[in-house]
């Protein structure tokens, strides 16, 4: 018996489940799992040709494709003779499917779920750091995201789950957590008492102390409330890193994605945090090409990097979803799609360089990963370290330079 295979696609969500679904199978010999992403059609590509993969270097393995591809589109992967099942997100919840000869499509309606999720899903960056499941579904229908048509409505972990898990990973010696989901600012609406993501967060830092770090993964920033907005401007063991879902910078694009914030908002709420937190790092999500976006539009989001203040950019040239609103749009050319995307990754590498320059001179706190040698601080800039450090300790360094877009760090504590 062997543990099984399995390959993730996508998002630190898909990263936990994986980890989670890995220890709840255990020893199951000869087995493949495809844990796919839906949320652009490369994504969608990308799963295939892992699947073909597979096949090829394990022609005798049973081969699941399970994930958010498998939910929304499970045609695609049925047709697929390399694909021995595809199960759907809430089955794979349900670890005996995996080990059991069945229907080859195996997947539920999404939607009609309603109960809080399940399982508490973590994954692991080695000894150091562990994403935790804390929400998953959204209730929001941005016009070019398939992702609630694979994830179902929003439902929350109850906060006492949470804090017993977290206290468990700190006992392992886990010495950073982040908070994650698929909206994970719409934690708790689903819950008694309908507590929210700013709540969660108080109550696990009070409730864990022993727990020296703690990070949030992509939220929305029009659902900072005052309560969140102090934590991540004032509590010392939150990171000084924010990762906004954007999408666009120009006001009639956020209208067409049916986003919830304008142009004016994004700005303002990093502009309030910087002023309280001057070290907050932010990153973002900015599509390149939405449909209908002509170039006035997209200097607009092009604008966004340096008026938010973006050193860590996740760019996404658009694709159509088959079943969302915006596919059914004006399209803009893909040579424009791909032209746009390669501007915005330029803006951010340059702002991130002149962040990453102004670092030098400064201390920063490091948390030791994989190998010894290098981590992340606080604001999650990527240093290398002078010297082999026991993995998850943490460790103050004085920055002394940057060699191929990494922090070079000299430990002193």
């Amino acid at each position: 018996m062997s543990s099984p295979e399995i390959i993730t696609m996508g998002c630190r969500l898909n990263l936990a489940e994986s980890h989670a679904l890995a220890e709840q199978l255990g020893d199951v010999s000869n087995l493949v799992i495809v844990n796919s992403c839906a949320v652009t059609n490369e994504a969608v590509r990308q799963t295939r040709q892992a699947i073909r993969q597979a096949r090829k270097r394990r022609p005798d393995a049973r081969i699941i494709v399970t994930g958010c591809a498998a939910q929304v589109e499970p045609q695609t992967f049925e047709a697929m003779a390399e694909a021995d099942a595809v199960i759907g997100n809430m089955e794979k919840q349900s670890p005996a499917l995996f080990a059991l000869d069945g229907p080859k499509v195996q997947v539920s309606d999404i939607m009609a779920v309603r109960q809080t999720a399940p399982h508490l899903a973590t994954a692991f960056s080695g000894n150091t750091r562990a994403f935790v499941e804390v929400q998953t579904g959204c209730d929001h229908r941005c016009t070019f995201c398939i992702i609630p048509y694979g994830r179902g409505n929003s439902r929350s972990v109850p906060a006492g789950q949470i804090i017993e898990h977290v206290q468990k990973l700190v006992n392992r010696g886990i010495s950073e957590i982040v908070l994650t989901g698929v909206d994970v600012t719409s934690y708790g609406h689903d819950l008694p008492g309908q507590p929210n993501l700013g709540m969660l967060v108080e109550r696990i830092l009070r409730h864990v102390p022993t727990l020296p770090r703690l990070r949030l993964s992509s939220i929305d920033g029009v659902e900072i409330d005052e309560r969140l907005f102090d934590l991540i401007t004032g509590e010392a063991r939150l990171m000084p890193h924010i990762h906004l879902s954007l999408q666009a910078g120009d006001n009639l694009i956020l209208k067409r994605m049916k986003r919830r914030h304008s142009r004016e908002q994004a700005i303002e709420i990093v502009a309030r945090m910087k002023a309280a937190r001057p070290d907050i790092a932010i990153g973002a999500d900015i599509i390149a090409g939405f449909p209908t976006e002509d170039e006035a539009m997209f200097a607009n989001s092009l604008a966004l990097v340096n008026e938010c203040d973006i050193v860590h950019g996740h760019i996404f040239p658009y694709s159509p979803k088959v079943g969302t609103p915006a596919a059914k749009m004006p399209q803009v050319p893909a040579r424009e799609i791909k032209d746009r995307a390669k501007r915005l990754r330029e803006a951010v590498a340059v702002r991130r360089a002149g962040w990453l320059a102004s670092l030098i001179g400064s201390t920063q706190k490091i948390v030791v990963e994989a190998g010894g040698a290098s981590g992340h601080s606080e604001n999650f800039s990527y240093v290398e370290l002078d010297c082999k450090v026991p993995e998850g300790a943490i460790v103050s360094a004085v920055i002394e330079g940057l060699e191929n877009g990494r922090l070079q760090g000299k430990v002193t504590a």
